[in-house]
């Protein structure tokens, strides 16, 4: 999958598009096959450092998306 990291904080040059492993949802979680992702304040404050959104990095954006639950708990969704 692809996923935008945030290396260290600062400006739009510090964000590294990164393929990983596909996640798994593990208990009491869902996984959702994203369709679409946006980036917002939170995102921009996290990655410029700036509390109370302040992160350590490395870490990946996207607090905001939409799309499809493709695993509960660990199990698999068929469609």
């Amino acid at each position: 999958m692809h996923a935008i990291v945030v290396t260290r904080h600062g400006g739009p040059e510090v964000l590294e598009l990164v393929e990983r492993e596909m996640a798994r949802a593990g208990p009491a979680e869902v996984l959702v096959e994203v369709a679409a992702a946006g980036v917002n304040y939170m995102d921009i404050y996290s990655r410029e450092g700036t509390p109370p959104y302040r992160a350590e990095p490395p870490y990946v954006l996207g607090v905001e998306g939409a799309g499809t639950i493709a695993a509960v708990g660990g199990l698999l969704l068929t469609t």
